[in-house]
């Protein structure tokens, strides 16, 4: 896989260590067990994937080398490159100025931005109608674009879907920046609907069976369904495509949702005329990094710290399975390790920072996982252990603890 060239303050001594070291001794990752960190009183759980992935690493190299390449220029984002404070905020630090946020809203205005300007499109990729915007002022888009290739072949699905005049049902999180991307560049080649979750996809089923009428629709879709849709139509023919950071059985099961229901409706000998099979959009770093969690499920850890930015999509899945058997802590740096008795954390479902007191449990060792989204760079993750530690007051030191992982 293609290395990329990342500033150097994103490049870990520690977990940088340790990736590397699995990653010879299993090159095809097919261990996803976590590497046990153990400090003496403090034992970490590490995942065996997270951290920047492909994309992120690509979004990264490219945006760098925007600013290097138009000195004097102005240099935008049409929103957060990817959803980790710390990147964004060193990004704006050099210059960088966001045109909107990640739902949308517009900070610069579209009037204000000239032909010489240069315009990064983010990891997520952009809409159609934005693109067109920018090319109708005279600016370049492609130069800079920094989409995720695993984002493209979702793109790329969903138009041979329309084109096989399958509807295209996407599952994402419908305010999203790569879900409104996604919805743009499939709505342009067949008809498409967002579910959000089981939930929603339950809700369509109706549509599909007959049990709720057109209008009903309508209004239970509102937003979510491209121009001219037609549930009486549109729901005969159907394939599943996702935002890449969307937990991935979830994906699955869904699919496995309307495929059934295909089933029930049409038979088995004229099911793939009314079922695409679209598994191959699921995004490897996504899978890998939920793979890695599961792995740690199976640990007899006393807590989960999980590290990423607020609102990324990943991350939250991340934190989703880990407290399913953890007490989870979400946090988007080592600076909400406000002590060793307090930490300051957020609780996604509520979208709201909390803090917990004696999160720390009084035994020894105290065992921690430690993992991180794909946005989040790996020196981040060293910050966050380095300040566990801080607490551990006998522990050994890390070059002790990683001497087994020197090549």
């Amino acid at each position: 896989m293609k290395k990329f060239e990342i500033p150097s303050h994103y490049k870990s001594a520690i977990t940088g260590k340790i990736k590397e070291w699995r990653r010879l001794k299993d090159l095809r990752k097919q261990d996803f067990s976590p590497t046990i960190l153990d400090f003496g009183p403090a034992q970490f759980y590490i995942a065996r994937h997270f951290g920047f992935c492909y994309g992120v690493e690509n979004a990264i190299e490219i945006s760098y080398k925007a600013l290097e390449e138009n000195p004097g220029k102005r240099v935008y984002l049409l929103s957060q490159m990817i959803h980790n404070q710390e990147v964004n905020n060193d990004l704006q630090s050099r210059g960088i100025e966001f045109i909107m946020d990640p739902e949308g809203n517009q900070f610069i205005p579209w009037d204000a931005l000239k032909p010489e300007d240069v315009v990064i499109v983010p990891a997520f990729g952009t809409t159609l109608e934005i693109e067109k915007l920018l090319e109708s002022k005279g600016m370049e888009v492609q130069q800079y674009n920094t989409t995720c290739p695993f984002v493209e072949k979702v793109w790329n699905r969903a138009e041979k879907l329309g084109t096989d005049e399958y509807t295209i049902i996407i599952h994402g999180k419908p305010k999203h920046e790569e879900t409104r991307a996604t919805f743009s560049h499939s709505a342009h080649h067949g008809a498409s609907v967002v579910v959000r979750d089981m939930e929603d996809a339950h809700a369509l089923g109706a549509y599909i069976t007959g049990e709720k009428s057109k209008q009903e629709f309508y209004a239970e879709f509102e937003g979510k369904y491209s121009t001219g849709f037609d549930p009486e139509r549109d729901l005969k023919k159907v394939g599943v495509v996702n935002q890449t950071t969307m937990l991935a059985t979830e994906t699955q099961a869904i699919a496995d949702y309307f495929r059934q229901l295909m089933l029930q409706q049409y038979g088995a000998e004229t099911l793939k005329q009314h079922f695409a099979d679209t598994r191959d959009t699921l995004c490897y770093a996504t899978n890998d990094n939920q793979e890695a969690t599961y792995k740690l499920l199976e640990t007899d850890a006393d807590l989960a710290v999980v590290i990423g930015g607020y609102n990324s999509s990943n991350t939250s899945h991340i934190v989703e399975l880990c407290e399913r058997k953890f007490p989870t802590y979400f946090i988007n740096s080592e600076k909400e390790i406000l002590s060793h008795e307090e930490i300051q954390h957020f609780n996604y479902p509520r979208k709201e920072k909390e803090k917990t007191q004696h999160y720390l449990p009084g035994k020894s060792p105290v065992k921690i996982i430690l993992t991180s989204g794909a946005s989040c760079p790996d020196t981040l993750v060293d910050r966050v252990l380095l300040r566990l530690l801080e607490f551990f007051v006998t522990a050994k030191s890390v070059e002790e603890v990683l001497k087994p992982f020197e090549r």
